[in-house]
């Protein structure tokens, strides 16, 4: 706990310092003027804290995935899980990489595997040792080439970009709305008032924001799906899937990771379905028959 604690501190102080410099270098100037608001400086304001703060979560994605997860090298870990590094080495030849992703293993009972890192070269796959114990090597090997498809497809580079618009764009419109508001009224209020309304807006603009990044998630989700069938064949995906399915209070993962875990099974019903990172299990499967 201390030691998420602490990597959580780090990363938003580095992401502050780091925006700090930016905005000092480029000599970006305050967006509230006495004349009004500069939407040019707003812009420019919002896109570098909106980038900034994603990237740098890209960049520390693989360290920090190690050091709160706990991932040791597969090698080190177990002489039973040799057999694993081979299998990603050889998907990742199929997949085309010029450098095979490194592969750990972190010690829980959960069914989970993930891929992460900031660029294809310096990759990480790793597995959970309960998927290990539990999956055949054909299913682990449906899932290993899951993972390899998010890194060559660069699903992590994508949602990175993705997430840095979405927060942008929040930014420069609840704060734009926030000053038009405080205009509409007195001017011992303006202040309270766009400071209000810029806080209600950061809230329910993110929401609807994380709407799209979650509808993108499922999209990649299919992807990784196809992608694994290409490279080892779908029947090693889709009984993958169907073991997850058969195991599915096993499977999930916990919220904390949810950043981390491309297989995470996070797939609501209803309306929360928005909110998915994941699709259904059943709708994987099937289009996984269907495809050719």
């Amino acid at each position: 706990m201390l030691k998420r604690i602490g990597l959580f501190l780090l990363t938003n102080i580095l992401i502050i310092a780091t925006i700090s410099i930016i905005l000092s270098v480029f000599n970006v100037q305050p967006y509230l003027t006495s004349s009004g608001i500069d939407y040019e400086s707003l812009m420019i304001f919002c896109l570098i804290w909106g980038f900034t703060g994603s990237f740098i979560s890209l960049a520390l994605s693989k360290v920090m995935a190690k050091w709160m997860m706990g991932v040791k090298p597969v090698a080190s870990t177990d002489p039973r899980y040799g057999w694993v590094q081979t299998m990603v080495e050889n998907i990742a030849r199929s997949a085309g990489l010029s450098k095979c992703p490194e592969v750990g293993v972190y010690q829980s009972p959960e069914i989970n595997a993930f891929a992460t890192g900031p660029t294809k070269n310096r990759s990480l796959v790793a597995f959970s040792s309960g998927l290990l114990d539990n999956m055949d090597r054909a299913q682990v090997e449906g899932v290993a080439a899951h993972e390899v498809a998010h890194i060559t497809n660069g699903d992590m580079v994508t949602m990175t970009l993705l997430q840095g618009i979405i927060n942008a764009f929040v930014m420069f419109l609840a704060r734009a709305i926030g000053f038009a508001a405080s205009q509409a009224v007195k001017e011992e209020q303006a202040v309270i008032v766009r400071f209000a309304v810029t806080i209600l807006l950061d809230i329910m603009l993110s929401i609807l924001g994380s709407m799209v990044v979650m509808y993108f998630s499922r999209k990649r989700e299919f992807r990784a799906d196809a992608g694994a069938a290409k490279f080892v064949g779908r029947e090693k995906m889709i009984s993958a899937l169907e073991f997850l399915k058969r195991t599915q209070e096993y499977a999930q993962v916990g919220e904390a990771h949810a950043s981390l875990a491309t297989m995470k099974i996070s797939s609501k019903k209803g309306w929360l379905a928005a909110f998915s990172s994941h699709p259904p299990l059943d709708t994987r499967i099937a289009a996984l028959k269907g495809f050719s």
